[in-house]
C-alpha cells in the first residue's frame, strides 16, 4: 500500500500534542513544546541546499542552469529547481509560530513530512472555537506548509476542524488574502510579511461561524440533497452515465447522511449533508489515512469540500 508520510529507518516522520489527531498518525509528544522542539520531534530538523546540477553531453558534464535541492541529513535529492528558486528551510518556517506560540496565542498542534520530504508541514491550535446547535463545536488551526518542490509556494492558510467528527476545511476568503498566504519562492522568506495572518484567521473563524449557522438553520430537502451530492460526486465516464445515476461517492454520501458523527446537530439541514461530504473524504475516502491527509490539505478533496460548502450555500439560500 502507497503511503504520503515519510518513514526513515522505519519511523514515521509526524508528531502530535494532544488528542490524536483526525488522520490518526503519528508520534504522540508533550503538549506544550515550542515550534522548535516540535519540529525536531517529527524528524524535520534538517536542511535543503541548492547544487548545481550537470547533465553529461558528449561524455561532458555540462551545466544546465539548474539546482538539485539536497537535503542534508541523507543527500537525497527532493527536487530540481530554477536558478532563482529560493528555499524555505524547515526551522524558518517553524519559527512563524514562536511569536503566536510565546504570546499564547497558540499552541503546537501536529506536524510533519509528506511525499518523501518534500511537503512539510506545522498546524497550530488557536485559542479560538465556537460553538452552535448546542453543543456542536468548532476549533481553529493555522496550517504552515514548506514545499521542498518546484512549482509551489510557501503556503499559510487557516483551517477550522469540526470537534465531534474531526472533519477538515481550509478556507480563503478573498484574493487579496490568498497573496497574502502563499510566498513564492523566487522571493526570500520573510515571516513578518504573514505575521497578520492571526487577524485573518480571526475574521475568517467569524466568517465560517455565520455560514455554518446559516446552514443549521435552512431545511433541506430529500431530493435536493440527493441532487447535492450528485454535483458534488457526478457519475463520470460515458459508459457510468449510461448505468447508472448515482456515483459511489454519492450513494455513499447519501448512506452516512444519518450516521456521521454529529448527525444530530441541525438535523435535516444543510449543515448535515454538508458535513457528509467532508466527513467522506477525511474519514472514508482514498486507500489510508495519510493519502486522505494529502489529498484534504493539497490535493483533489480540497477542492471538492470547497465546492461542496459554496454549493450547500447556494442551494441553502434557494429554500
Amino acid at each position: 500500500m502507497a503511503h504520503e508520510i515519510e518513514m526513515v529507518n522505519g519511523k514515521t516522520q509526524m508528531a502530535y500534542a494532544g488528542a490524536l489527531p483526525w488522520h490518526g498518525l503519528g508520534t504522540k509528544v508533550p503538549d506544550d513544546l515550542s515550534p522548535l522542539q516540535m519540529l525536531e520531534a517529527a524528524g524535520l530538523n534538517w536542511t535543503v541546499e541548492k547544487v548545481p546540477a550537470y547533465a553529461e553531453i558528449a561524455g561532458k558534464n555540462v551545466a544546465i542552469g539548474q539546482s538539485a535541492l539536497v537535503r542534508s541529513m541523507d543527500n537525497k535529492i527532493l527536487d530540481v529547481v530554477s536558478d532563482d528558486w529560493n528555499p524555505v528551510q524547515n526551522e524558518e518556517a517553524f519559527d512563524f509560530f514562536n511569536e503566536f506560540v510565546s504570546a499564547g496565542d497558540m499552541e503546537m498542534h501536529t506536524a510533519g513530512s509528506l511525499k518523501g520530504g518534500q511537503i512539510i508541514w506545522g498546524l497550530a491550535k488557536i485559542k479560538e472555537s465556537f460553538e452552535l446547535f448546542k453543543g456542536d463545536r468548532i476549533d481553529s488551526y493555522m496550517l504552515f506548509s514548506n514545499f521542498h518542490k518546484y512549482g509551489f509556494s510557501t503556503d499559510v492558510r487557516f483551517t477550522p476542524i469540526r470537534v465531534v467528527c474531526n472533519n477538515t476545511l481550509t478556507l480563503s476568503l478573498n484574493s487579496k488574502v490568498e497573496r497574502m498566504a502563499k510566498i513564492s519562492h523566487r522571493k526570500v522568506f520573510d515571516p513578518s510579511n504573514v505575521k497578520d495572518m492571526l487577524g485573518i484567521a480571526t475574521h475568517k473563524l467569524a466568517k465560517y461561524k455565520d455560514m455554518a449557522a446559516f446552514l443549521g438553520s435552512k431545511k433541506a430537502k430529500g431530493e435536493d440533497i440527493v441532487d447535492y451530492f450528485c454535483r458534488i460526486f457526478p457519475v463520470t465516464g460515458s459508459n457510468d452515465k449510461k448505468k447508472k445515476e448515482v456515483s459511489k461517492s454519492a450513494q455513499i454520501a447519501l448512506d452516512i447522511l444519518h450516521t456521521q458523527p454529529g448527525s444530530e446537530y441541525a438535523e435535516g439541514t444543510w449543515w448535515q449533508p454538508f458535513n457528509a461530504v467532508t466527513y467522506l473524504t477525511d474519514h472514508l475516502a482514498g486507500r489510508s489515512a495519510d493519502t486522505r491527509l494529502t489529498s484534504a490539505w493539497y490535493g483533489y478533496n480540497k477542492g471538492v469540500k470547497t465546492k461542496a460548502l459554496e454549493l450547500a450555500i447556494e442551494m441553502a439560500e434557494a429554500v
